[in-house]
């Protein structure tokens, strides 16, 4: 099937740059699940712009630059904040209900923010994007909107019938989950928007889908990937056997809400930093991995409780339900809360065009490394990196589209050599040990030792899972098991060359920060 335009990925970053695209062109947008099950969707807490009459780009830029550890390209960072404002925009443009005061859209803020700086939709924002977006792109007649395909390789010079070894794009191979068939879809150019490798660990406020999908296929055809041992840690996810992933968004610590150990109630966030309860999520999130540690704790308090009832029920109506609904009242009592993986700040290196080392190939979100974030994300910038560069990705197409090639004839997917498989259990076992060492000596405390202990594990699970996708037709699970892999494998090598302490990757044997901060860039 060709297109001008293949997308991959229906979050904010896709299909930001399919509305753009679609103007021009014929553009399929490809979702491994539905078209909402994405991250965007998940997300609660909003969007960073500067919007207040006393704050400037500048303090943004700073603020950005200071929860990053001095990682971030600065150019990056002025350019993706510097847009915010138009991306809000047309977001708004497009019908999101932003929360108003009267005077103009409400601001809330978030740690790590000097000022009121977060649009948002109640605590729903994601949502409420995601909606909007997907509404968009449904009655836009250039654009084509696939759910259940997964993708397992991009197509490259190699895949053509008259092989080349040139490294261009031409689209991606991609299971139809409901016919179990495999297809080619091709294009002149092709966007990875396909999120974050957050299923890597154990506990992880991301969606079931965040398997590192794009990071993968771009490794493999041959793209650079820089950053992935910086592995963002949510403080504060909801600690209950029977919810995973539900994620207490920043907002509550924002407006208040402290963090308590849960047997003796002292509030333990002023002995490890003066901001308490604001300090960026790296310091949040190792402070209360601190306190389970030394303590033998299952979970610590998060306490709202002492702020007026209708204050916690009317800014946080969407968390104080789910809690209610699993017998939390969040106004009277307090939030058992663990911290859990929550955003992949590496991934595939872009430029501020959103290109990739692949011509053909450009990338948008959390599957990219564009230098924004640098050693630790700040609140609300994920959502709008995803709109600027989702943007800026479909303006450089469009710039450069006479200079794009048609797609040459591509050979089809060989299944002749494989056989259905009668083991998945090998499938289960292998995602769940995964999951596991890695939260386990690859989390929010490191040591060299650990690491080589996982590594060797990858090294073991390389030729089982080989091994298997050799012999049996693909699944999901086995196309996202192969991928969870070889991002653990990457998160690994990346933390094993890191030989300092800096934002999220924190390591018992190098406690120190370097004077110069260097990124750690991985070369297929």
């Amino acid at each position: 099937m060709t297109h001008d335009v293949l997308i991959i990925g229906s979050g904010a970053a896709g299909l930001t740059a399919a509305l753009s695209l679609a103007t021009k062109h014929k553009v399929l947008v490809l979702a491994k699940g539905p078209l909402t099950s994405g991250s965007t969707a998940w997300a609660q807490g909003g969007i960073a712009a500067v919007l207040d009459a006393g704050d400037t780009f500048e303090e943004h830029i700073r603020d950005t630059m200071v929860a990053g550890a001095g990682l971030n390209r600065r150019e990056t960072v002025e350019f993706v904040i510097e847009h915010a404002p138009q991306a809000i925009e047309r977001l708004v443009g497009l019908g999101v209900p932003f929360n108003s005061d009267g005077a103009g859209l409400h601001l809330t803020r978030e740690g790590g923010h000097s000022h009121r700086r977060i649009v948002h939709v109640n605590d729903a924002t994601g949502w409420a994007v995601q909606a909007a977006l997907l509404k968009a792109a449904e009655e836009n007649p250039n654009i084509t909107l696939l759910p259940d395909r997964s993708c397992i390789d991009l197509i490259t010079g190699r895949h053509e019938e008259r092989y080349s070894g040139s490294g261009r794009v031409w689209g991606a191979y991609a299971l139809d989950t409901a016919t179990g068939k495999v297809e080619a879809y091709t294009a002149r150019a092709t966007i990875l928007a396909s999120g974050g490798a957050g299923r890597v660990y154990q506990f992880s406020t991301a969606p079931r889908g965040a398997t590192g999908d794009g990071i993968a296929m771009a490794w493999r055809a041959g793209c650079r990937v820089s950053n992935m041992e910086m592995m963002q840690f949510h403080p504060t996810c909801l600690y209950n056997l029977e919810v995973k992933n539900f994620l207490i968004t920043e907002a509550v610590r924002g407006e208040g809400g402290q963090l308590k150990h849960p047997h003796t109630g002292h509030r333990f966030m002023p002995d490890y930093d003066e901001r308490a309860e604001l300090a960026p999520r790296d310091v949040v999130a190792r402070a209360i991995d601190d306190q389970i540690k030394r303590f033998g704790l299952d979970y610590v308090h998060l306490d709202i409780s002492h702020m007026p009832a209708e204050f916690v029920t009317g800014h946080f109506p969407t968390i104080h339900e789910k809690l209610l609904a699993l017998g939390i009242d969040m106004t009277t009592q307090p939030i058992p809360v663990v911290p859990a993986q929550h955003y992949t700040c590496g991934g595939v290196l872009i430029g501020l065009d959103a290109r990739t080392d692949l011509p053909g190939l450009w990338a948008a979100g959390e599957c990219t490394e564009s230098g924004l974030h640098g050693a630790n994300r700040l609140a609300s910038n994920s959502l709008l990196e995803c709109f600027v560069f989702g943007e800026a990705a479909a303006q450089d197409i469009l710039r450069c589209w006479d200079n794009l090639d048609a797609p040459p004839s591509i050979r089809e997917w060989d299944e002749s050599r494989v056989t259905d498989s009668d083991e998945e259990v090998i499938i289960k076992q292998n995602w769940t040990e995964i999951r596991r060492f890695m939260w386990n000596y690859v989390g929010i405390v490191r040591t060299t030792k650990r690491l080589e202990r996982a590594a060797h594990r990858i090294k073991l699970l390389y030729d089982e899972v080989g091994d298997y996708y050799g012999h049996f037709r693909v699944t999901t699970d086995l196309i996202e098991l192969r991928n969870l892999l070889q991002c653990a494998d990457l998160i690994v090598q990346s933390a094993l060359k890191r030989h300092e302490s800096r934002g999220l990757h924190y390591t018992l044997d190098y406690p120190q920060t370097d004077p110069v901060a260097r990124d750690t860039v991985l070369v297929p």
